[in-house]
């Protein structure tokens, strides 16, 4: 079920070898420059906490129970807070003190009544910030809902219409136009198929659809480009049989298999009917970065890029502080003609290992020019390494702009604030594991000017694991 941790070397493991500590709301100190007073809003990161119980450890790092840390920018000032979701599975395993639910890459090796409890909702990957609350986002259910304040979980959310168990995926997407909110689950059972939503501001579900599957592909993320849903289907596929007679688990039933190809779907975002299915060469990918449809009628987008699927191994060996599995992704363009289905071909744009694609809210789903993204300072240093260093690519010039940031400092994903004050421009936010203090930051940068020092670094009263996804919250 779970795996012991052997002797680690990485020195980014200390963040994530002990089950993080809940703390505030607290005022963060500065420990060098000033936080900008237009900084005004709030910035919300979600991650795995604790990825041990006793001397059991999780048998991958998305298994971990979910910790959202929320830090509140006013007139010069911050505000952290940091705290662990409390869905029915965390609580009831901190009852007891033990494993109980099995997960992504955990099975359940309790009594055989036991072993057919649904997987835990870890609520550990992502968070979607509507009006008057914060939602935790985890795949195989719905979200949790926080207070966007204190961060006390206030209990499952079901959008307005959908059962606790439909699968809601932790990459919705955000129209900046309309205020629109799109995301999906993945249904891979009796029909291979994924549910589609719309949501309002508020995050209640005001449109459904079912796109059909050839196959059990596994589907992390999305684009959102213009009037199109894009669907990208890597050649991993799931052998369902093994998990519904629990004799193996999620991550153990997915098979990498490069003759099936890449599938690309486009959907009408407004009807929800299938457009075209393009085939492509084989590839994997976690993340997309963004989409558009150009004046040609040309639909591009970028991803982080795997040629297999090895990264999944990396990802299991993260929680025991040893990774020696290599897996090098790198930033691609992808262009089809989405009324046909044409494949017109892929391009790396950076060869730099990067992953967590992030940009400016306002630029979703239209032309960009700028992509952040969590990089490498090189790609000689980067097998059994997290990410060092934040990069901006350059899509007009073709240029990557590094943050120097240090060989002791891991960075998160690279979050956008835009500053409402001015037509264009904001800044960077990124949680920052201090290995050589064993301390958790959080560094601002001005979003044109990353290669320079930080604009401000606020020191977080306790260490905050290495997390996945986060967002940011204007004030107006």
């Amino acid at each position: 079920m779970v795996t012991t941790a052997p002797s680690p070397t990485s020195a980014w493991f200390p963040a994530l070898d002990r089950p993080a500590q809940e703390f505030g709301p607290a005022s963060l100190d500065v420990i060098s420059g000033q936080i900008p007073s237009e900084l005004n809003g709030r910035y919300f990161t979600n991650g795995t906490g604790r990825l041990q119980r006793g001397n059991e450890r999780v048998g991958h790092w998305f298994d971990g129970d979910g910790a959202v840390l929320g830090v509140n920018f006013s007139a010069g000032e911050a505000t952290g807070t940091y705290r662990y979701v409390k869905t029915d599975g965390y609580l009831a395993e901190e009852a007891s003190g033990k494993y109980q639910y099995a997960g992504y890459g955990m099975g359940n090796s309790g009594p055989i009544w036991e072993r057919f409890r649904p997987l835990k909702n870890a609520a550990n990957t992502s968070v979607l910030a509507v009006d008057d609350r914060l939602l935790a986002l985890w795949e195989g259910a719905v979200p949790h809902a926080l207070d966007l304040d204190t961060l006390e979980t206030q209990g499952l959310d079901t959008l307005g219409s959908l059962s606790n168990n439909t699968p809601f995926s932790a990459h919705p997407k955000r129209d900046p136009v309309t205020g629109d909110i799109y995301n999906f689950g993945s249904n891979l059972g009796a029909k291979d198929q994924l549910f589609l939503f719309r949501c309002d501001r508020s995050g209640t579900v005001k449109q459904r659809g079912i796109v059909p599957l050839s196959r059990k592909a596994y589907v992390h993320d999305f684009i959102l480009a213009g009037p199109y849903l894009v669907f990208v289907l890597s050649p991993v596929t799931l052998n369902v049989w093994p998990i519904l007679f629990k004799q193996h688990n999620f991550c153990d039933c997915l098979e990498w298999k490069p003759d099936y190809g890449t599938d690309i779907v486009a959907v009408d975002r407004q009807t929800f009917e299938v457009v075209s299915r393009t085939a492509a060469e084989p590839w994997y990918q976690w993340h997309f970065g963004n989409g558009f449809v150009g004046d040609d009628g040309t639909l591009t987008f970028d991803t982080v890029r795997y040629p297999d699927f090895q990264t999944n191994e990396f990802l299991r060996q993260v929680p025991t502080g040893v990774t020696p599995t290599y897996s090098l992704s790198t930033l691609w363009q992808v262009r089809l003609d989405p009324k046909n289905g044409k494949f017109l071909g892929t391009e790396q744009l950076c060869d730099r290992h990067c992953e967590f694609p992030t940009l400016a809210p306002q630029d979703v789903g239209q032309p960009h020019r700028y992509t952040y993204l969590a990089i490498h300072p090189d790609n000689e240093s980067a097998p059994g390494e997290l990410f060092r260093s934040i990069g901006r690519f350059d899509c007009e010039t073709g240029t990557l702009t590094a943050a120097d940031l240090g060989n002791e400092m891991y960075v998160s994903e690279p979050i956008y604030a835009p500053n409402l004050e001015v037509e264009s421009g904001g800044w960077i936010l990124s949680t920052i594991y201090n290995s050589s203090l064993h301390r958790s930051e959080l560094w601002v940068f001005d979003a044109d000017r990353l290669s320079e020092e930080p604009l401000a670094r606020l020191a977080l009263p306790s260490v905050v694991p290495h997390g996945f996804h986060g967002t940011w919250q204007s004030k107006c």
